[in-house]
């Protein structure tokens, strides 16, 4: 059984930055990748990025490449998104999710534990 908890939403102006914290606990693999994914009212969960603890191997969707970064610390069993250059159609509730042996990690079916979601809000 995995557990997620995130942290570090908030409410932020566009152009700004935040950094959001998965801490994770219970029996983690190397086998397993971690992802985030965001969900905006009446929208589909999307895939955000995602990071595998085998080899460090990271995703991230079009829509945030060169503005977000997916990191790991493997010893400490935290999972991060830098979130920078913040857009107002970045507002969603952000999720972590851990899964393992992920073939796409920019599917959310790949994925079987899910944090409760953290709320992120850009506003002009």
């Amino acid at each position: 059984q995995v557990q997620l908890v995130e942290s570090g939403g908030g409410s932020v102006q566009t152009g700004g930055s935040l950094r959001l914290s998965c801490a994770v606990s219970g029996n983690v693999d190397r086998n397993y990748c971690m992802g985030w994914f965001r969900q905006a009212p009446g929208k589909e969960r999307e895939g955000v990025a995602g990071i595998c603890r085998r080899d460090g191997s990271t995703y991230h969707a079009d829509s945030v490449k060169g503005r977000f970064t997916i990191s790991q610390d493997n010893a400490n069993n935290m999972v991060y998104l830098q979130m920078n250059n913040l857009k107002t159609e970045d507002t969603a509730m952000y999720y972590c999710a851990a899964g393992r042996y992920i073939a796409s990690m920019a599917d959310s079916y790949e994925y079987s534990s899910w944090g409760q979601g953290t709320q992120v809000t850009v506003s002009s």
